[in-house]
C-alpha cells in the first residue's frame, strides 16, 4: 500500500460503513465490469451512474495518486458514500513516459482508436518498446485516504493485436506472454493486469478491517 494522507478535510459525516457496498469513481463500463468481475460474491459495485453522478470529476492532478484520490474525495463529499477510485496509464520509455495520466486523451480526445494510433505513429522506427501499465487506487473511507498500486511490464507491439479490452490493450504484449491484452479473455487479463494488482491489495486491506 502506498503512504495515505487525511486529504479530504473534516467535511466527511460519521458514516455507518457497509463494505459490502462500494462506488467505483466511473462511468466506464469496461472498467467497472472487470472491477466487479474481481470482487464477483464480495461486494456489490456501483459506479458513478449507479449513484446518479453525471459530473464530468475534474482530473487536474500532476499524478496517477492525485487524480484517483480528487475522484473518490469528489464522491464522499458530495454523496456520503465509501467510495475507491482508479487513475491508470500507459507509461512508455522511449516516449519519456508518455502517454501517462494523458493516456485516455492522448490525442486530443477521449477516443481508444485515435490515442492508440498516436502511439503507434510515435514509435515508428523505434527498437525500444518497452513500456508498463501502472494504476493507482484511492479508496476514501471517512476522512482517511488510503492508496494502493499496481504496475505490470511489458513491450509495445508495431501493429494492434486482438479484439477484446479496450484502450492500448491491442498494442500492449506483458512480459512473459506472447499476446497482448487484447488478445487475453478478461478472466486471463485480470490474473495479470495492473488494475488487477492495485484491486488485490485494495481487497486484501477491506477484508482485514
Amino acid at each position: 500500500m502506498l503512504p495515505g494522507k487525511k486529504l479530504c478535510g473534516e467535511v466527511f459525516k460519521t458514516l455507518d460503513y457497509n463494505m459490502r457496498e462500494l462506488v467505483f469513481a466511473t462511468n466506464n463500463e469496461h472498467k467497472t465490469q472487470e472491477v466487479r468481475s474481481l470482487l464477483l460474491n464480495e461486494y456489490n459495485i456501483l459506479n458513478l451512474h449507479d449513484i446518479g453522478c453525471t459530473i464530468d470529476i475534474p482530473e487536474t492532478g500532476s499524478t496517477f495518486a492525485e487524480n484517483a484520490t480528487l475522484k473518490s474525495c469528489f464522491v464522499s463529499e458530495n454523496y456520503h458514500l465509501d467510495c475507491f477510485a482508479d487513475d491508470s496509464g500507459l507509461e512508455i520509455e522511449a516516449l519519456g513516459q508518455e502517454p501517462g495520466i494523458f493516456s485516455a486523451r492522448y490525442s486530443g480526445v477521449r477516443n481508444d482508436r485515435e490515442n492508440l494510433l498516436l502511439v503507434l505513429k510515435k514509435m515508428e522506427g523505434q527498437t525500444n518498446r518497452r513500456a508498463r501499465f501502472r494504476t493507482v487506487i484511492s479508496l476514501v473511507r471517512g476522512s482517511e485516504n488510503f492508496l494502493f498500486e499496481g504496475i505490470i511490464q511489458g513491450v509495445i507491439r508495431e501493429e494492434p493485436s486482438g479484439a477484446q479490452g479496450f484502450g492500448y490493450d491491442p498494442i500492449f504484449e506483458p512480459e512473459g506472454y506472447a499476446r497482448t491484452f487484447a488478445e487475453m479473455s478478461m478472466e486471463q487479463k485480470n490474473q495479470i493486469s495492473h488494475r488487477a494488482l492495485a484491486m488485490k491489495k485494495l481487497i486484501a486491506f477491506l477484508k482485514e478491517r
